[in-house]
């Protein structure tokens, strides 16, 4: 009997070291046959965009100004300003770059020898880059921001009066024609809230020389905007981020727990071959019974600040974990749900810890078909930190169920 109780403490010490081949001295931790070291990881910041949030809607007004032949009836150049409409959407996919498709469209009026007349509605697409979160840093809540984008598109016009001097396939003067411009501007846009901005930009969009139905002269017509309006973001304008060096604690607290479990089974192993070595033995030794408190599992799942939500980047532990229950199909865990102690009262934590654990739980059961009976919840909230940096707190832990 007391061989197959300490064969059964090594056996067990030996499933809780799955893949790690690590020491205290190197501060490294093995993932996947691939080893990373504390010191070498790279403490850059990255920020990433939520697929549901960062979708926006713009609406405004402005004036057109059309740079296309002619000259009035002095001989000089005259241009007319007309009003201008814009619509569009899009979303920003980084805090650096961004789509939107735009429509425009209104009245133009030109001189060549008389008043020419039109209607027009276009529409864009654009590539928008935040020039100030791509050179100052990424700040979500900057007041003043420049936005350059360029874009390409399609222009419909027609009512033309008079017509123009292209001949049409039906042998009359055309007064409607189909462009495709190249644009480009740039958009100044002002933080009013989280949730709405002003912004004022211009654009220049450049057609062939068939824009107004009129060819000679300067061979590129040129629409010139300027629009203000609101932008409204679904979501509020943010962005999510992390850094690997905010795990370099995790790390090392990993590797702690590493060495003391190679120092159990170090001992284990000891008093195992100690008892082979007495074998046969003459009288049978009643071996002292040990209490096997429950061992923390190597992942967590961390969360973002007041929020239960498991994001892309941590549902892979969730995925480990269901992966080791699934290989050891006689271990039971529990899921022990932490809040940090600078955030919330602590009644408010202890219902935030518990959700964390409940949506982990059922994450593992409906997603991943681990049978229910096999874990069990526990909600810590605020009252327990098991990390000194508060931000570790917002988390969830893995143990070893008895």
């Amino acid at each position: 009997m007391k061989k197959n109780v300490l064969f059964t403490a090594a056996m067990s010490c030996a499933f809780l070291l799955p893949a790690v081949n690590a020491s205290a001295q190197d501060q490294s931790v093995v993932v996947e046959e691939e080893t990373i070291v504390a010191s070498e990881v790279p403490c850059k910041t990255h920020y990433y965009v939520d697929k549901k949030n960062n979708w926006f809607l713009q609406f405004g007004a402005g004036i057109d100004v059309p740079f296309v032949e002619g000259v009035n009836a002095q001989g000089d150049r005259e241009r007319h300003i007309t009003v201008n409409y814009n619509l569009g959407f899009g979303k920003w996919f980084s805090p650096y770059m961004g789509w939107r498709l735009v429509f425009n469209g209104g009245p133009l009026h030109w001189e060549d020898n008389g008043m020419y007349k039109a209607k027009y509605v276009g529409a864009n697409v654009d590539f928008m880059w935040d020039m100030f979160n791509s050179l100052g840093g990424v700040n979500s809540k900057r007041v003043f921001s420049i936005i350059p984008f360029i874009g390409l598109g399609g222009t419909y016009v027609w009512d033309q009066t008079p017509a123009g001097t292209i001949i049409g396939q039906d042998g009359n003067p055309k007064n409607s024609t189909w462009a495709l411009p190249v644009s480009g501007g740039l958009q100044f846009r002002f933080r009013l809230c989280k949730y709405v901005d002003f912004f004022a930009e211009a654009r220049a969009s450049m057609y062939g020389d068939n824009f107004n139905n009129i060819a000679y002269g300067r061979p590129v017509d040129i629409n010139v905007t300027a629009n203000a309006g609101f932008t409204v973001t679904f979501g509020g304008r943010d962005y999510q981020s992390y850094n690997p060096c905010d795990y370099l604690g995790y790390i090392n607290n990993l590797n702690g727990q590493v060495n003391d479990l190679r120092g159990a089974l170090a001992t284990t192993a000891a008093a195992l071959a100690a008892a082979e070595a007495q074998l046969p033995c003459p009288e049978v030794v009643e071996a002292e019974t040990t209490v096997v408190e429950a061992a923390p599992l190597m992942a967590t799942v961390r969360f973002s600040l007041n929020s239960s939500k498991i994001t892309d980047t941590e549902m892979v532990n969730v995925y480990n974990i269901a992966e080791w229950m699934k290989a050891n199909p006689e271990q039971n865990v529990a899921i022990v749900g932490y809040a940090d102690k600078d955030t919330g009262t602590s009644d408010y934590n202890m219902g935030l810890s518990k959700r964390r654990a409940q949506a982990v739980f059922d994450t593992l059961v409906n997603k991943y078909g681990i049978n229910p009976d096999r874990l069990a919840m526990q909600a810590e909230g605020s009252d327990v930190q098991p990390y000194d940096v508060n931000n570790w707190n917002r988390i969830v832990i893995f143990n070893v169920a008895q």
